[in-house]
Protein backbone atom coordinates (compact mmCIF):
# COMPACT_ATOMS: atom_id res chain seq x y z
CA UNK A 1 0.00 0.00 0.00
CA UNK A 2 1.17 3.52 -0.79
CA UNK A 3 1.51 5.39 2.49
CA UNK A 4 2.42 9.11 2.44
CA UNK A 5 2.35 8.95 6.26
CA UNK A 6 5.64 7.04 6.24
CA UNK A 7 7.44 10.34 5.67
CA UNK A 8 5.57 12.06 8.53
CA UNK A 9 6.38 9.47 11.21
CA UNK A 10 9.21 11.31 12.98
CA UNK A 11 10.41 14.90 13.29
CA UNK A 12 13.63 13.98 11.50
CA UNK A 13 11.73 12.56 8.53
CA UNK A 14 9.44 15.57 8.37
CA UNK A 15 12.42 17.91 8.44
CA UNK A 16 14.18 15.90 5.75
CA UNK A 17 11.36 16.14 3.20
CA UNK A 18 10.04 19.60 4.07
CA UNK A 19 9.53 21.61 0.88
CA UNK A 20 9.47 25.15 2.31
CA UNK A 21 11.41 26.68 5.17
CA UNK A 22 11.63 30.03 6.90
CA UNK A 23 15.00 31.65 7.42
CA UNK A 24 15.89 34.79 9.35
CA UNK A 25 17.54 36.06 6.15
CA UNK A 26 14.14 36.13 4.42
CA UNK A 27 12.93 39.15 6.41
CA UNK A 28 12.81 42.89 6.01
CA UNK A 29 11.69 44.62 9.20
CA UNK A 30 9.70 47.88 8.82
CA UNK A 31 10.67 50.79 11.07
CA UNK A 32 8.71 53.98 11.73
CA UNK A 33 11.04 56.91 12.37
CA UNK A 34 9.94 60.18 13.98
CA UNK A 35 11.78 63.45 14.56
CA UNK A 36 10.47 63.64 18.13
CA UNK A 37 13.43 63.48 20.50
CA UNK A 38 13.52 60.44 22.80
CA UNK A 39 10.45 58.88 21.25
CA UNK A 40 9.58 55.22 21.60
CA UNK A 41 5.83 55.29 21.09
CA UNK A 42 3.90 52.04 20.87
CA UNK A 43 1.26 52.04 18.14
CA UNK A 44 -2.09 51.20 19.73
CA UNK A 45 -3.38 49.08 16.85
CA UNK A 46 -0.02 47.32 16.36
CA UNK A 47 1.12 46.01 19.78
CA UNK A 48 4.89 45.58 19.90
CA UNK A 49 5.54 48.05 17.07
CA UNK A 50 6.88 51.52 17.87
CA UNK A 51 7.64 54.91 16.41
CA UNK A 52 11.35 55.41 17.09
CA UNK A 53 13.03 58.76 17.61
CA UNK A 54 16.13 59.38 15.53
CA UNK A 55 18.17 59.66 18.71
CA UNK A 56 17.06 56.19 19.83
CA UNK A 57 17.64 54.33 16.59
CA UNK A 58 20.91 52.74 17.65
CA UNK A 59 19.36 50.71 20.47
CA UNK A 60 16.68 49.33 18.15
CA UNK A 61 19.27 48.53 15.49
CA UNK A 62 21.40 46.64 18.02
CA UNK A 63 18.42 44.46 18.93
CA UNK A 64 17.56 43.84 15.28
CA UNK A 65 21.12 42.88 14.39
CA UNK A 66 21.46 40.60 17.44
CA UNK A 67 18.50 38.60 16.15
CA UNK A 68 20.24 38.06 12.83
CA UNK A 69 17.95 40.37 10.86
CA UNK A 70 19.86 42.09 8.10
CA UNK A 71 17.39 44.44 6.39
CA UNK A 72 15.06 47.26 7.42
CA UNK A 73 12.40 49.26 5.56
CA UNK A 74 12.09 52.87 6.68
CA UNK A 75 8.96 55.03 6.95
CA UNK A 76 9.28 58.62 8.09
CA UNK A 77 7.07 60.86 10.22
CA UNK A 78 8.19 64.41 9.48
CA UNK A 79 7.75 67.38 11.77
CA UNK A 80 6.41 69.45 8.85
CA UNK A 81 3.92 68.62 6.08
CA UNK A 82 2.84 70.66 3.07
CA UNK A 83 0.82 70.29 -0.12
CA UNK A 84 3.64 68.72 -2.14
CA UNK A 85 5.43 66.78 0.60
CA UNK A 86 8.69 68.71 0.36
CA UNK A 87 10.05 67.14 3.56
CA UNK A 88 10.25 63.85 1.63
CA UNK A 89 13.35 64.97 -0.28
CA UNK A 90 14.93 67.37 2.23
CA UNK A 91 18.62 66.70 2.80
CA UNK A 92 18.03 66.91 6.55
CA UNK A 93 14.72 65.04 6.39
CA UNK A 94 13.82 62.34 8.88
CA UNK A 95 14.58 59.44 6.53
CA UNK A 96 17.75 60.97 5.16
CA UNK A 97 19.10 61.42 8.69
CA UNK A 98 17.91 57.94 9.67
CA UNK A 99 19.74 56.33 6.76
CA UNK A 100 22.98 58.07 7.71
CA UNK A 101 22.64 57.03 11.36
CA UNK A 102 21.92 53.41 10.45
CA UNK A 103 24.87 53.19 8.10
CA UNK A 104 27.14 54.70 10.76
CA UNK A 105 25.93 52.33 13.48
CA UNK A 106 25.38 49.15 11.43
CA UNK A 107 27.24 49.46 8.09
CA UNK A 108 26.22 45.96 6.99
CA UNK A 109 22.50 46.53 7.58
CA UNK A 110 20.59 46.62 4.29
CA UNK A 111 18.59 49.85 4.23
CA UNK A 112 15.43 50.00 2.11
CA UNK A 113 13.51 53.28 1.98
CA UNK A 114 9.85 53.75 1.19
CA UNK A 115 9.49 56.34 -1.59
CA UNK A 116 6.09 57.99 -1.39
CA UNK A 117 4.59 61.38 -0.51
CA UNK A 118 1.59 60.36 1.60
CA UNK A 119 3.42 60.65 4.93
CA UNK A 120 4.71 64.12 3.97
CA UNK A 121 1.69 65.79 2.36
CA UNK A 122 -0.88 67.79 4.30
CA UNK A 123 -3.67 66.07 2.35
CA UNK A 124 -2.31 62.53 2.86
CA UNK A 125 -2.37 61.45 -0.78
CA UNK A 126 0.55 59.85 -2.58
CA UNK A 127 0.88 62.52 -5.24
CA UNK A 128 0.34 66.15 -6.15
CA UNK A 129 -3.29 67.20 -5.83
CA UNK A 130 -5.39 69.58 -7.92
CA UNK A 131 -8.83 69.94 -6.39
CA UNK A 132 -9.64 66.32 -5.66
CA UNK A 133 -7.58 64.87 -8.52
CA UNK A 134 -4.26 63.15 -7.82
CA UNK A 135 -1.93 64.19 -10.66
CA UNK A 136 0.22 61.40 -12.03
CA UNK A 137 2.86 63.02 -14.23
CA UNK A 138 3.36 66.05 -12.00
CA UNK A 139 4.17 63.67 -9.12
CA UNK A 140 6.94 61.74 -10.90
CA UNK A 141 9.72 64.37 -10.57
CA UNK A 142 9.01 64.66 -6.84
CA UNK A 143 9.26 60.90 -6.37
CA UNK A 144 12.51 60.83 -8.33
CA UNK A 145 13.85 63.69 -6.21
CA UNK A 146 12.92 61.78 -3.04
CA UNK A 147 14.61 58.58 -4.23
CA UNK A 148 17.75 60.55 -5.14
CA UNK A 149 17.91 62.06 -1.66
CA UNK A 150 17.64 58.60 -0.11
CA UNK A 151 20.37 57.21 -2.35
CA UNK A 152 22.61 60.18 -1.57
CA UNK A 153 22.14 59.50 2.15
CA UNK A 154 23.29 55.90 1.65
CA UNK A 155 20.17 53.81 1.06
CA UNK A 156 20.86 50.46 -0.59
CA UNK A 157 17.36 50.04 -2.05
CA UNK A 158 14.57 52.50 -2.84
CA UNK A 159 11.01 51.21 -2.85
CA UNK A 160 8.36 53.39 -4.55
CA UNK A 161 4.94 52.61 -3.08
CA UNK A 162 2.87 55.45 -4.56
CA UNK A 163 1.41 53.54 -7.55
CA UNK A 164 1.82 56.42 -10.01
CA UNK A 165 2.25 55.17 -13.57
CA UNK A 166 5.80 55.54 -14.87
CA UNK A 167 7.43 56.15 -11.51
CA UNK A 168 9.88 53.25 -11.81
CA UNK A 169 11.25 54.62 -15.10
CA UNK A 170 11.45 58.16 -13.68
CA UNK A 171 13.29 57.03 -10.56
CA UNK A 172 15.64 54.68 -12.41
CA UNK A 173 16.57 57.38 -14.91
CA UNK A 174 17.20 59.93 -12.16
CA UNK A 175 19.36 57.52 -10.16
CA UNK A 176 21.42 56.53 -13.18
CA UNK A 177 21.89 60.12 -14.35
CA UNK A 178 23.27 61.09 -10.93
CA UNK A 179 25.62 58.11 -10.71
CA UNK A 180 23.57 55.91 -8.37
CA UNK A 181 23.62 52.99 -10.77
CA UNK A 182 24.13 50.49 -7.94
CA UNK A 183 21.09 51.63 -5.94
CA UNK A 184 18.50 48.86 -6.35
CA UNK A 185 14.82 49.52 -6.98
CA UNK A 186 12.19 47.39 -5.25
CA UNK A 187 8.84 48.30 -6.78
CA UNK A 188 5.49 48.02 -5.08
CA UNK A 189 4.22 46.78 -8.43
CA UNK A 190 1.17 44.97 -7.04
CA UNK A 191 -0.35 47.18 -4.37
CA UNK A 192 -4.07 46.88 -3.77
CA UNK A 193 -6.47 49.49 -2.39
CA UNK A 194 -6.88 47.36 0.70
CA UNK A 195 -8.76 47.75 3.97
CA UNK A 196 -5.87 45.89 5.62
CA UNK A 197 -3.80 49.10 5.75
CA UNK A 198 -5.78 50.73 8.57
CA UNK A 199 -3.25 50.31 11.41
CA UNK A 200 -0.40 51.50 9.17
CA UNK A 201 -2.19 54.79 8.59
CA UNK A 202 -2.28 55.32 12.33
CA UNK A 203 1.38 54.34 12.63
CA UNK A 204 2.58 56.63 9.84
CA UNK A 205 0.01 59.40 10.31
CA UNK A 206 -0.73 59.13 6.59
CA UNK A 207 -4.48 58.73 6.14
CA UNK A 208 -5.89 60.72 3.20
CA UNK A 209 -7.78 63.84 4.25
CA UNK A 210 -10.38 63.37 1.51
CA UNK A 211 -11.55 60.53 -0.71
CA UNK A 212 -9.51 57.35 -0.95
CA UNK A 213 -6.70 55.86 -3.02
CA UNK A 214 -8.76 53.73 -5.38
CA UNK A 215 -7.86 55.79 -8.45
CA UNK A 216 -4.22 54.75 -8.20
CA UNK A 217 -4.01 51.61 -6.03
CA UNK A 218 -5.29 48.37 -7.56
CA UNK A 219 -8.83 47.03 -7.38
CA UNK A 220 -8.88 44.00 -5.02
CA UNK A 221 -11.11 42.20 -7.54
CA UNK A 222 -8.34 42.07 -10.17
CA UNK A 223 -5.65 39.42 -10.47
CA UNK A 224 -4.62 39.54 -14.15
CA UNK A 225 -3.96 43.26 -13.82
CA UNK A 226 -1.18 42.42 -11.37
CA UNK A 227 0.78 40.74 -14.13
CA UNK A 228 0.45 43.83 -16.31
CA UNK A 229 1.81 45.99 -13.49
CA UNK A 230 4.75 43.61 -13.01
CA UNK A 231 5.49 43.65 -16.75
CA UNK A 232 5.48 47.45 -16.87
CA UNK A 233 7.70 47.88 -13.82
CA UNK A 234 10.11 45.22 -15.06
CA UNK A 235 10.41 46.97 -18.41
CA UNK A 236 11.02 50.27 -16.60
CA UNK A 237 13.92 48.85 -14.60
CA UNK A 238 12.62 47.34 -11.36
CA UNK A 239 15.08 44.95 -9.69
CA UNK A 240 12.58 43.41 -7.25
CA UNK A 241 8.78 43.20 -7.04
CA UNK A 242 6.44 43.56 -4.05
CA UNK A 243 2.94 42.11 -3.69
CA UNK A 244 0.90 43.91 -1.02
CA UNK A 245 -1.05 42.75 1.01
CA UNK A 246 0.00 39.12 1.35
CA UNK A 247 -2.46 36.79 3.06
CA UNK A 248 -5.64 37.73 1.22
CA UNK A 249 -3.67 37.75 -2.05
CA UNK A 250 -1.77 34.46 -1.99
CA UNK A 251 -3.30 33.60 -5.37
CA UNK A 252 -1.81 36.79 -6.80
CA UNK A 253 1.52 36.03 -5.14
CA UNK A 254 1.56 32.59 -6.76
CA UNK A 255 0.66 34.03 -10.17
CA UNK A 256 3.40 36.63 -9.79
CA UNK A 257 5.93 33.94 -8.91
CA UNK A 258 5.06 31.99 -12.05
CA UNK A 259 5.20 35.14 -14.18
CA UNK A 260 8.46 36.80 -13.14
CA UNK A 261 12.00 35.67 -12.47
CA UNK A 262 12.73 38.78 -10.41
CA UNK A 263 13.06 38.46 -6.62
CA UNK A 264 9.56 38.63 -5.17
CA UNK A 265 8.56 40.12 -1.81
CA UNK A 266 5.32 39.62 0.09
CA UNK A 267 4.31 42.50 2.35
CA UNK A 268 2.64 41.06 5.46
CA UNK A 269 0.73 44.24 6.20
CA UNK A 270 -0.38 46.02 9.36
CA UNK A 271 -3.97 44.76 9.34
CA UNK A 272 -2.80 41.16 9.06
CA UNK A 273 -0.48 41.76 11.99
CA UNK A 274 -3.15 43.49 14.09
CA UNK A 275 -5.76 40.78 13.55
CA UNK A 276 -3.37 38.07 14.68
CA UNK A 277 -2.25 40.08 17.72
CA UNK A 278 -5.84 40.75 18.79
CA UNK A 279 -6.85 37.09 18.52
CA UNK A 280 -3.71 36.05 20.37
CA UNK A 281 -4.36 38.44 23.24
CA UNK A 282 -7.88 37.10 23.57
CA UNK A 283 -6.49 33.57 23.76
CA UNK A 284 -8.44 32.43 20.72
CA UNK A 285 -5.40 31.16 18.82
CA UNK A 286 -1.86 29.96 19.40
CA UNK A 287 -0.37 33.24 18.24
CA UNK A 288 3.19 32.05 17.61
CA UNK A 289 2.14 28.98 15.64
CA UNK A 290 -0.35 30.91 13.49
CA UNK A 291 2.25 33.60 12.83
CA UNK A 292 4.78 31.07 11.57
CA UNK A 293 2.12 29.29 9.52
CA UNK A 294 1.10 32.56 7.87
CA UNK A 295 4.70 33.43 7.02
CA UNK A 296 5.29 29.93 5.70
CA UNK A 297 2.22 30.28 3.48
CA UNK A 298 3.68 33.39 1.88
CA UNK A 299 6.93 31.62 1.12
CA UNK A 300 5.11 28.54 -0.13
CA UNK A 301 3.09 30.74 -2.48
CA UNK A 302 6.33 32.01 -3.99
CA UNK A 303 7.79 34.86 -1.96
CA UNK A 304 11.57 35.09 -1.70
CA UNK A 305 11.39 38.02 0.73
CA UNK A 306 9.03 38.67 3.65
CA UNK A 307 8.37 42.27 4.70
CA UNK A 308 6.77 41.73 8.08
CA UNK A 309 6.13 43.41 11.42
CA UNK A 310 6.51 39.90 12.87
CA UNK A 311 10.16 39.73 11.78
CA UNK A 312 11.69 40.19 15.24
CA UNK A 313 9.48 37.66 17.00
CA UNK A 314 9.80 35.21 14.10
CA UNK A 315 13.60 35.56 14.21
CA UNK A 316 13.60 34.79 17.95
CA UNK A 317 11.52 31.66 17.44
CA UNK A 318 13.62 30.46 14.51
CA UNK A 319 16.81 30.89 16.53
CA UNK A 320 15.30 28.96 19.46
CA UNK A 321 14.35 26.07 17.18
CA UNK A 322 17.78 25.63 15.63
Amino acid sequence: MLRPRRLRRTAALRDLVRETALDVRDFIYPLFITERTGAREEIASMPGIYRHGLDRLEEELAEIAALGLRAVLLFGLPAHKDAVGSAAWAEDGVIQRAVRRIKAAQPEMLVVTDVCLCEYTSHGHCGVVRGTEILNDETLPLLARTALSHAAAGADVVAPSDMMDGRVAAIRAALDERGFTDTALMAYSVKYASAYYGPFREAADGAPQFGDRRTYQMDPANAREALREIALDTAEGADMIIVKPALAYLDVLRAAREYTVLPLAAYNVSGEYALLKAAGRLGWIDEESVMLENLLAMKRAGADILISYHAKEAARLLRERL
